[in-house]
């Protein structure tokens, strides 16, 4: 089976789709991952990032595997590295070409092929996984996703202002609505889970049940 949580940044999808799989013993896919690792390897060939043709062609003839909460770039274990500032910096050249979101999409539906597994992302359910079983919108509104990220930076010694957080998450939000491929939106058929008001926990355990329903549903159609 295959769970897609989708969502707008801030909206703690990552977090609780590791949780859901936990508990479950589903595996989970950090679609995020593989971005990064084919930034960090565009970055290692020093391809030039206005160069839309090589950044394409790079991403075309890489080869990445998710095993075990670890990314590989052409069989190389990449997980810590993809971390770095330059690579989040760099990032957004690769994500949002169309060319190269198909390409790591065909890759994602090789690695979920045959799994139960738990993938997250703005598009999951909407456009790489149109099938999966099961599909989960979360969210929560602009003010309390922006106080959510004000907090985690403080913990990170990063003191930013509510209205500067917000006025940033705006700006991501309107650019992931806005992508020509792999836009922010929820699939006709997600479920939503809107999370103002409600504990980790709580949201935790909404998703668990809306996995549990697809999962007995997916019982009946196959008797």
């Amino acid at each position: 089976m295959i769970v897609t949580i989708d969502g707008p940044a801030g909206a703690g999808k990552s977090s609780i789709a590791r949780q859901v799989a936990d508990r479950l013993r589903f595996e989970f896919l950090d679609t995020g991952a593989m971005y990064r690792a084919v930034t960090l390897g565009a970055l290692r060939e020093q391809i030039d990032l206005d160069d839309t043709e090589a950044l394409v062609e790079y991403a075309r003839g890489t080869t990445l595997r998710w095993e075990d909460y670890r990314i590989y770039l052409n069989g190389e274990d990449v997980t810590d590295e993809i971390r770095t500032t330059a690579v989040t910096n760099a990032i957004h050249y690769l994500a949002d070409l169309p060319a190269v979101r198909r390409q790591l999409s065909l890759q994602q539906r090789q690695i979920a092929e045959g799994r139960d597994i738990v993938t997250e992302g703005r598009d999951q359910g909407a456009e790489v996984f149109p099938d999966a079983e099961c599909k989960i919108f979360l969210t929560a509104s602009p003010k309390e996703r922006a106080r959510r990220r004000q907090q985690q930076l403080a913990q990170m010694g990063r003191h930013l202002s509510l209205d500067e957080v917000l006025e940033k998450q705006n700006q991501r939000d309107a650019e992931d609505r806005g992508r020509p491929l792999g836009a922010l939106r929820p699939a006709d058929d997600a479920v939503v889970i809107e999370s103002d008001g409600m504990s980790s926990d709580e949201v935790l355990e909404r998703a668990l049940e809306i996995v549990e329903q697809a999962i007995e549903a997916q019982k009946v159609k196959d008797c």
